[in-house]
């Protein structure tokens, strides 16, 4: 990885790092990689995917309402609202 590569991932990130610390996190994601290809070259052809590590049956409830519609109410403390949907700023650039 080069460090022109982890300078731009850090401003995507928005993260702020000092000109001494590049190299150090260039060494590290480097080794990240790394690992991650060491991993991806293991042959798994063979193995069932798990749902869950441990074989166990997950206990199910009742699919009942057990809570008051109260929509009407936390909408009326909310800034923004429309069509009964919650108004949020764009984050997206």
């Amino acid at each position: 990885m080069s460090l022109p590569k982890v300078e731009n991932m850090a401003h995507l990130a928005r993260i702020s790092l000092s000109e001494q610390d590049i190299p150090l996190y260039t060494h590290h994601l480097s080794d990240i990689l790394s690992f991650v290809e060491k991993m991806n070259s293991v042959d798994t052809s063979n193995i069932t995917p798990l749902a869950h590590p441990l074989d166990m049956v997950a206990r199910l409830r009742p699919d009942i309402i057990s809570e008051t519609n109260q929509r009407d109410h936390f909408q009326t403390i909310a800034p923004q609202i429309e069509a009964g949907l919650y108004l949020v700023p764009k984050v997206i650039e």
